[in-house]
């Protein structure tokens, strides 16, 4: 069993999850499964938690280690200073966030040499404490005393600047202080940003424009808008601030500090130590404190934003038996060109120049060119990259498929990272002969056939699904990221005997050394027959075996289960109910075999002691071998002619493809070189604020034109049809 009080702590950050549910997720984890195989294989343990949920478990485990290791550290940094009291020692063990242990820490932690610390180094502490006593008479008398050319106390005045000094530091980290300051700044607090004298000259685009006088409420900030305001403050560009009135937080001070007490000389000395200590201590700690949490916000939410479109990119529907030739548009260097039959496999690649500043005899050439191509190698879809001279080369394209007798349709891919690709140690040993242009044409054409196997061989961070994701803490990103793509690998499963090394590195419990081996053992054996032929696998052990076997699918092996996600440890049962309903195994793709086990009792697995959700996941996997989930995501959208933005008019209805979701609304392509916003008061007649809801990166959506600004190349759409508005 896990420690109780983790377990607790994970409990208090998470809605919706039982205690039971969470120690048994801990657990699990603890002797080494995996969040697939744990979201997949032990759905009794957990209460069939899903693997986001799972993922959070782990997730809050991990910030409750680092609470608990910093609380340990304090103590025993206080301790080593002989000041930790057992009152103090309390406040740390109860503290439920880093933010409070700091704060209780702060007045212990070791310091630079400061004012205040020179002055109690001069003796002038005892002094101070006289003042928070509010003696009656005059102040110089009683500060005459500490007067001290041996300590550096030359007069007076030294001794009431002195404690002046403690004082402030010691209001500044009052736990108190700081906690009501930083609710106070919180609750009322804005956000205001301006531009800087003379910046605008370095905004040429006006890209922020809109926070040249902006000013919001800390608490309707958006994710967007901070990091927009951070960059432009990064690009010094915008001057950003926290703005509170410290009226009430200096009233709260002297309640707290002076309160009811008769008036003496010893007040304005501690009112001035106090709004000294707000101005210069307090209030830029918890500006400081605030814009760090709205960037900590702004990351987090950013970074769920990317992991949704991501995984929603990778799920997108694969465009199966067809040949297709990967166009990579560009001007000066030519258009690369690449073929690959049904399975990916490259059959040539080319290099035209349909664009300027080619010669016209190699613009005109091009045409032919293409035309030949498409003919001889039966091409039945051309995937045209996105990038510089996409529409140029759809213009181009769409012109040459006009005079072809045959049927040819064309995608515009997004083909975000796959220069990254083409020059990696990846793309160099599966294509060694050719140049790192020409294998950016391949990915292109692969990742219409199959995003998913295509788009783990790429850095995830430069797919360009998200906003602001170069501006994210680079690990945090890269941990949120591979828990998203390990999710859709194995949601999906891989086929065992086509698989590359890098699509089998996130199968669940497979390094990135055992799935080179599995991808040689295949090379040197032929293919697999069984999945129990993994278990010849050089150093894939018996737990990697038992984390990844059931995502791994071998159609038209000896073994019919093993073209489902059914576990093999689970085989035993499965074969037994399909005895007891009379369905051969070998005949699970027949209607009648799936017409039999859809009506069939699931009470012979309950006996054999399969819990209920294995059972009814063993029932649905029988009925479905080889299923693939994505074949029920939205199919790419083929294209035969190109629009251009002057062909745009208010009120045209179009079909489009959702390429980007965030959190003010989605881009989506239409045709055009550039894509069109919906904003989120578009999305729907109703009010939405979540547009997850209703959309999702790959979604093939229709649309109306709202407007189109040809100067600033910024196209406004609506989901909502105009005549069912206008109603």
């Amino acid at each position: 069993m896990t420690e109780d009080n983790t377990v607790t702590l994970v409990h208090r950050e998470l809605t919706g999850i039982s205690t039971r549910q969470i120690d048994a997720v801990l657990t699990l984890m603890a002797a080494g499964n995996t969040v697939p195989f744990i979201a997949r294989y032990r759905k009794e343990a957990t209460g069939s938690l899903d693997e986001v949920q799972i993922q959070a478990i782990e997730d809050a485990e991990h910030r409750v280690a680092a609470l608990l290791e910093r609380k340990a550290a304090v103590l025993k940094s206080i301790e080593a200073a002989g000041k930790l009291t057992a009152a103090l020692q309390a406040k740390i063990t109860a503290a439920a966030s880093l933010q409070d242990v700091e704060d209780l820490y702060l007045p212990y932690k070791q310091k630079r040499l400061t004012l205040a610390a020179k002055a109690k180094a001069a003796g002038l502490e005892p002094f101070a404490r006289q003042l928070l006593a509010f003696p009656q008479g005059p102040l110089a008398p009683a500060a005459a005393k500490f007067v001290s050319a041996k300590r550096g106390v030359a007069d007076v005045a030294a001794v009431l600047a002195g404690a002046h000094e403690i004082l402030a530091e010691a209001f500044s980290e009052d736990v108190a202080i700081r906690n009501w300051v930083r609710r106070e700044t919180t609750r009322n607090g804005v956000l205001q940003a301006t531009v800087r004298p003379k910046a605008q000259a370095l905004d040429e685009r006006g890209v922020y424009q809109q926070y040249y006088e902006f000013k919001a409420p800390l608490s309707q900030v958006t994710a967007t808008q901070t990091l927009a305001m951070n960059r432009g403050e990064k690009e010094k560009i915008l001057t950003v601030k926290v703005v509170v009135d410290p009226a009430g937080i200096l009233n709260f001070c002297r309640f707290r500090l002076i309160g009811k007490r008769p008036q003496t000389p010893a007040t304005a000395a501690v009112t001035a130590a106090y709004t000294d200590a707000y101005k210069r201590f307090i209030a830029p700690a918890i500006e400081r404190e605030v814009r760090a949490s709205l960037t900590e916000a702004a990351d987090a939410k950013s970074i769920q934003v990317f992991g949704q479109n991501l995984y929603n990119l990778l799920m997108q529907a694969p465009l199966r038996g067809r040949v297709v030739l990967g166009f990579d548009p560009a001007y000066r260097t030519g258009c690369k060109l690449a073929v690959v039959d049904q399975s990916g496999k490259l059959l040539t690649t080319a290099v035209i120049y349909p664009h300027k500043p080619a010669p016209a005899a190699q613009r005109e050439a091009a045409a032919g060119q293409l035309r030949e191509l498409i003919g001889q190698y039966r091409v039945t879809t051309i995937a045209i990259g996105n990038g510089t001279a996409s529409r140029e080369s759809e213009q181009f394209v769409a012109a040459v498929l006009k005079t072809l007798p045959q049927d040819v349709m064309y995608v515009i891919v997004n083909e975000a990272g796959a220069s990254v690709y083409s020059a990696s140690a990846l793309a160099r040993s599966e294509f060694p002969q050719l140049p790192v242009e020409k294998r950016s044409a391949i990915s292109i054409a692969r990742r219409l056939q199959d995003p998913l196997a295509e788009l783990v061989k790429i850095d995830p961070a430069a797919v360009g699904v998200g906003q602001y994701q170069h501006d994210l803490p680079a690990k945090d990103l890269a941990v949120a990221v591979d828990a998203v793509v390990e999710r859709a690998v194995n949601r999906v499963g891989v086929d065992l005997n086509t698989a590359s090394a890098a699509l089998l590195r996130r199968i669940s419990g497979l390094s990135a050394t055992v799935a080179d081996n599995i991808v040689a053992y295949r090379e040197a054996n032929g293919r697999y027959a069984s999945r129990a032929a993994l278990k010849k696998v050089p150093r894939l052990g018996p737990k990697a075996f038992e984390q990844a076997v059931g995502f791994l699918r071998i159609p038209g092996g000896r073994e019919p289960l093993d073209n489902t996600d059914i576990h093999p440890e689970s085989y035993p049962a499965a074969k037994a109910w399909l005895k007891a309903t009379g369905v051969n195994a070998a005949d699970l793709q027949s209607p009648a075999a799936k017409a039999a086990l859809a009506t069939a009792d699931l009470s012979p697995l309950l006996a054999a002691g399969v819990g209920a959700a294995t059972a009814q996941d063993i029932a649905t996997s029988l009925q479905n071998p080889g299923r693939d989930l994505r074949d029920g995501m939205p199919a790419p959208l083929l294209r035969h002619d190109v629009l251009t933005m002057a062909d745009l008019l208010p009120g045209m209805k179009l079909e489009g493809t959702v390429r980007n979701v965030v959190d003010f609304g989605a881009f989506v392509d239409i045709g055009v070189k550039h894509d069109g916003l919906v904003h989120l008061s578009h999305m729907a007649q109703r009010r939405v604020s979540d547009p997850y809801r209703v959309v999702a990166v790959g979604d093939v959506v229709t649309v109306w034109v709202l407007s189109v600004d040809q100067k600033r190349e910024r196209i406004q759409l609506t989901l909502v049809d105009p005549a069912a508005a206008a109603n």
